[in-house]
């Protein structure tokens, strides 16, 4: 009988997005600019997508973000780490849960250079131009990942 249970539940579970999946996203530590108040929309973003996030104000985070291998380039008002992943700026939750789930190779993690209009925690959703997620490679090199109408 059990068996006949868990087979009638396969369908509903292959139905669930990785977003479901609160467990398995990782912990994030949101390093700030000192009383920057988009970081905190960005943070409940990423909270209504199943993370946990903690909020950090850190005077000291341009050397921070240079030290995790993030230019002046690729920089925003926050960085969020996990692990060996930095997130930098207004990311999209399902963009870092897809680099979660890829986990591609000599990566550093993801950004959102600058801080764009209608990106998450920057304004309501179609309020601002097109913007695009950077892969961040070890290397130096970027590569967009995803491409974002606002």
């Amino acid at each position: 009988m059990k068996r006949r249970l868990f087979l009638l539940a396969l369908p509903a579970l292959a139905l669930q997005s990785p977003l479901t999946h609160a467990a398995a996203l990782p912990r994030l530590t949101v390093y700030r600019d000192p009383g920057c108040g988009c970081c905190e929309g960005w943070v409940e973003h990423m909270r209504a997508a199943g993370f946990t996030a903690d909020i950090v104000d850190d005077p000291e985070r341009a050397t921070r973000r240079a030290t995790l291998g993030i230019s002046d380039d690729n920089a925003s008002c926050h960085t969020a780490v996990f692990g060996n992943v930095a997130i930098e700026g207004h990311v999209p939750a399902a963009d870092v849960i897809r680099l979660i789930n890829e986990n591609p190779p000599d990566v550093i993690g993801l950004t959102v250079p600058g801080m764009p209009q209608g990106s998450p925690g920057m304004g309501p959703d179609g309020s601002g131009p097109p913007y695009d997620t950077l892969l961040l490679r070890r290397d130096g090199s970027t590569t967009v990942y995803a491409s974002h109408q606002t």
